[in-house]
């Protein structure tokens, strides 16, 4: 299935009428592809075509073959909707059964699209091992090394025999030459032919060997070229990972891809010696690989937080790849400094201002056998104090960023000089309190999603389009809850229309322009939260308490309300669907279909339930509570798909002398009246426990919930006139505090006071 993964990629940022168009939604939906990829791409579907009727029995057998793919697939799926969705597709591929070879070239002419727009698409394929091309480039460049060294000792050999021969010549040539002989003669003549060739030989071998060792240096400028590309690509997939790319952190290939063209470079080197002549032209190129080979050998292993609050720890892991190559006796002992963003762009230049303190800054390099890897680990650094450049405009101190400096000198074996070495991290935001967490975590996902490889530190698009937007909060959120289930167009629609406030707006937002400050600069019209706040929080929620359900499909997500009324206005009472809220952070709510005073329908929104709802009772539970609602959009019976997440009847035990209690969700005039001295928890819904004993089936009452009780006013205990005037706080008015990010500077500046 590697060309529907490269597909799936590129369909986060295809528009959907291109996506609707590859796929057709009647004919052969992109739920076929996606879950019958394997078989669809091991088959055959370029040996038909339309004008060969002869394979038309061909055709109906790979049609039969696919129904019955997409039916065995259905019956494994948990998720009702899913399984229901898939059988119906199976059931509609029956209109091919008169023409199956108009079906078997649909799918070819499907996938050679695909084909071509992978081909296409100018956004590099990163790999992270290296391809059996530039390993064969290696193969290559070792078997010439070796060629070299085998001419180098036949040479010797010849040498030798050239040195035996002349010597022979010259003992010879006297007592010849006074017998003069004819014969005499002619010995020596065949003896100084044999010389003559033995020095055409020994010469040609040399210039053969010359060419070849240029051949040699020249692949292996090559080879480490392309072994430099990989570790940027390495680096650059880890950066990625912050938002959810996959990310393969092995780095045994690339280790030994360092190792070996190290010793080919010795090798090489050990060869232009026993030349006897400088050639200084392939000994300085040679020299020059070698040290960038050693430099670019350090890589960060295990990144630091990107997100680091002071006077915290942290730990962080810096390996070198040449590890097993470095002279032993002296400790290669690594430190760590903390760079700002102007640094970090002149690291080759003079050290600037020292602008922050760590503790724990420094590591000694130890090799591991078992894991064959060679690594520096920080276990308790910490960043003690601080110090921020001068901010431009509006910036928050939440939108600096700064990164981590390691470097060390280091000697490799077969080298007489050491050689100084370093790398930094990846961008870091520093913060004094958790306040300032989540706007610090969006600036870090505007980094690692929009910047350009090989960029000026740490240099960022103010705009970006939606697409690639849209693409990042997919990514983002199904790697933070961990779930397969992708946002679905709808999803990203309401997203869309949310971030640039456009609710009337039907069109395609593709290419539409989402700035830094749409993103989590400016707070939502009407809402005292940015976009990226409000998302977060949602992500949070399902993470921690609606997994399984947005996994399975139960959860419509993100979803406004003039689509909601649409979708439901022609359901009937009692029909609900979950969306997260839009007008509260971290929240799920209930809308439902319920019935007019006049014999009408009217859609409602129960309050949401928030994180701490939830722990106070399951979502499944509190859905099994409220009457009203009894088939999930767009008809199946709740107790159906939610059962399995209702409590588990629990029996409560009466020995302990005290009447048990059950929690229940109520919803609207059914909710229980309450006392006159009992506040309500929610305008549209609250709790309300039941003193009678309960059944078992009802789950036991949470310590820290907050309930509505039905129960008679007590007498007040005391009258707060008798308490003395001069112990009461009278009531004070709170300080207004502007919406917006600009509290984490006045927290900055506070917390260095207190610190200092």
């Amino acid at each position: 299935m590697a060309q529907w993964i490269h597909m799936y990629q590129m369909l986060q940022c295809l528009p959907d009428d291109t996506v609707n168009s590859l796929y057709p939604p009647a004919t052969f939906p992109i739920e076929v592809r996606h879950y019958g990829a394997d078989w669809i791409e091991s088959q055959r579907w370029e040996d038909f075509s339309m004008e060969k009727m002869e394979q038309e029995s061909k055709a109906q057998t790979l049609l039969e073959q696919t129904v019955s793919m997409l039916q065995t697939i259905a019956q494994q799926k948990t998720d009702v909707v899913e399984r229901m969705k898939l059988m119906q597709i199976s059931r509609n591929m029956a209109m091919f059964q008169p023409q199956p070879l108009q079906f078997v070239v649909m799918v070819r002419d499907i996938l050679r699209k695909e084909r071509v727009l992978i081909s296409a698409n100018n956004a590099p394929q990163y790999q992270m091992y290296p391809s059996r091309d530039n390993m064969q480039d290696v193969e290559h460049l070792g078997a010439k090394v070796v060629e070299v060294q085998n001419i180098r000792k036949k040479m010797h050999q010849l040498q030798e025999e050239l040195n035996w021969e002349r010597q022979n010549f010259e003992s010879l040539q006297g007592p010849f030459q006074q017998n003069g002989l004819d014969s005499a003669r002619a010995e020596i003549q065949k003896l100084q032919n044999h010389i003559q060739q033995l020095e055409f030989n020994v010469n040609t071998m040399a210039t053969k060997r010359f060419q070849l060792l240029k051949d040699c240096v020249d692949c292996l400028d090559l080879c480490q070229s392309r072994l430099i590309t990989r570790l940027k690509d390495w680096r650059w997939e880890q950066h990625k990972a912050a938002i959810g790319h996959p990310f393969d952190d092995n780095l045994i290939p690339l280790q030994n891809w360092c190792e070996q063209l190290l010793g080919m470079n010795g090798n090489l080197r050990q060869e232009l010696m026993l030349i006897g002549e400088r050639i200084s032209d392939l000994q300085e190129r040679l020299g020059q690989l070698l040290q960038v080979l050693i430099q670019s050998s350090l890589v960060v292993d295990k990144q630091p937080p990107q997100v680091i609050k002071t006077q915290s720890k942290f730990s962080t892991t810096v390996r070198y790849l040449l590890g097993e190559k470095v002279a032993p006796g002296k400790p290669v002992v690594l430190k760590a400094q903390i760079i700002n963003e102007l640094q970090a762009r002149n690291l080759g230049g003079v050290p600037g201002d020292n602008v922050g303190e760590l503790i724990n800054n420094s590591a000694i390099l130890e090799h591991n056998t078992a894991s064959k890897s060679t690594c520096a680990t920080f276990r308790n650094m910490s960043i003690k104090k601080i110090k921020r450049a001068d901010r431009k405009g509006s910036e928050s101190v939440t939108e600096e960023k700064f990164a981590l400096l390691f470097s060390t000198e280091i000697t490799i074996t077969g080298c007489d000089t050491p050689y100084r070495i370093q790398m930094i991290s990846q961008p870091v935001v520093v913060i004094v309190h958790g306040s300032q967490d989540n706007n610090a975590v969006a600036t870090i996902i505007w980094d690692c999603a929009f910047s350009e490889r090989d960029r000026v530190p740490f240099v960022v698009p103010e705009r970006v389009p939606w697409r690639m937007m849209c693409s990042t909060l997919n990514c983002k959120f199904t790697s933070e809850v961990q779930t397969q289930h992708n946002l679905d167009h709808y999803n990203q629609h309401f997203l869309a229309q949310k971030i640039f406030d456009k609710p009337d707006f039907a069109e395609d937002f593709s290419n539409m322009m989402v700035s830094w400050a749409q993103f989590n600069k400016e707070v939502l019209p009407g809402r005292p939260f940015t976009f990226w706040q409000w998302f977060e929080g949602v992500m949070e929620l399902t993470k921690k308490h609606l997994k399984t359900y947005w996994s399975e499909g139960l959860i419509f997500g993100f979803i406004g309300k003039q689509h909601l009324h649409l979708i439901l206005k022609d359901r009937p009472n009692g029909t609900f669907l979950l969306r997260f809220s839009d007008s509260e952070i971290g929240g799920i709510t209930i809308a439902y279909v319920s019935a007019t005073e006049n014999g009408g329908q009217k859609i409602q929104n129960i309050q949401p339930f928030t994180k701490r709802d939830l722990e106070i009772r399951s979502l499944g539970d509190r859905i099994r509570d409220i009457n009203h609602i009894t088939y999930l959009y767009p008809e199946f019976p709740k107790h159906e798909v939610f059962k399995k997440f209702y409590t588990e009847p629990q029996v409560q035990s009466c020995t302990t002398g005290y009447i048990p209690v059950s929690l229940h969700t109520k919803v609207g005039t059914d909710a229980t009246p309450m006392g006159p001295h009992m506040a309500p928890l929610a305008e549209n819904a609250h709790f309300s426990v039941d003193a009678t004993p309960s059944p078992p089936n009802m789950a036991s009452l949470n310590e820290n919930s907050h309930v509505g009780f039905s129960v008679h006013p007590f007498q007040s205990p005391f009258n707060s006139q008798e308490i003395p005037s001069d112990i009461i706080e009278s009531p004070t008015t709170p300080h207004h505090i502007p919406a917006g990010n600009d509290m984490d500077i006045d927290l900055d500046s506070i917390i260095e006071t207190l610190n200092s």
